[in-house]
């Protein structure tokens, strides 16, 4: 299972909670803790560079519209933009140089630095790698229809998550296609595409197009040529 390993899917030196991230094996393990790390990390930000208020902790360069709520424990990093209505809940941390747009409402989440997630979407329980794009309408779901464990399908394996509630791992360089719903679940391997109206469920590979859940094609390799 070395594929669903966080040292596999992300490069850790682009997000905040890398200390916490260390700890885990594999990454769905630390949702459980974004809460308590949330509070250890705002201890040792600098007053310098974060504006603090309680719970809730951002970068002196984030722009924040006024018309976004956002409620604690929250950290948002620098040069992060959150544009109108975005909807940030309780046990979330936002990297830098990051897009929170429009009518986005994120809760119990990690998004790593330049991610995009910019239009009409809902991360919930979820991680969000390096420089990733979620489309417009692109939803993490998070709550099985019955409401039991969540379990992570893989090559034929069911992975007990222990979770109620978790969303999507998706690692860096990855782009989801507009209108896609990613199930509980769902991992999602580094510098892949998802095809837009996809519904995705267990584990997509790393470098891989996904077109449909029967048809996933591995990208391909381009080799440069010294002259």
């Amino acid at each position: 299972m070395d594929e669903l390993k966080t040292n596999n899917l992300f490069n850790l030196e682009e997000t905040l909670p890398k200390e916490l991230l260390e700890k885990f094996d594999y990454p769905f393990e630390a949702l459980k803790d974004i809460e308590s790390y949330i509070y250890e990390l705002i201890e040792k930000l600098s007053r310098n560079e974060y504006l603090i208020n309680g719970n809730i902790a951002f970068s002196k360069s984030t722009v924040i519209h006024p018309s976004a709520v956002i409620k604690g424990p929250t950290i948002i990093g620098s040069q992060t933009e959150i544009r109108p209505n975005a909807y940030i809940r309780e046990n979330v941390i936002i990297g830098n140089s990051c897009v929170i747009g429009n009518s986005c409402e994120f809760k119990n989440s990690i998004i790593f630095n330049e991610a995009q997630i910019p239009h009409f979407n809902y991360v919930g329980d979820s991680i969000i790698g390096y420089n990733s794009h979620l489309g417009a309408g692109v939803i993490t779901s998070n709550l099985k229809s019955d409401k039991s464990t969540v379990t992570i399908s893989y090559k034929g394996e069911k992975i007990i998550t222990n979770l109620r509630k978790m969303g999507a791992i998706i690692g860096d360089y990855t782009e989801v296609g507009c209108n896609s719903v990613l199930n509980p679940g769902t991992i999602i391997g580094k510098n892949s595409n998802i095809y837009p109206l996809s519904s995705v469920r267990g584990f997509v590979p790393e470098n891989s197009i996904y077109k449909n859940e029967n048809k996933i094609i591995q990208k391909m390799k381009i080799i440069h040529k010294s002259n």
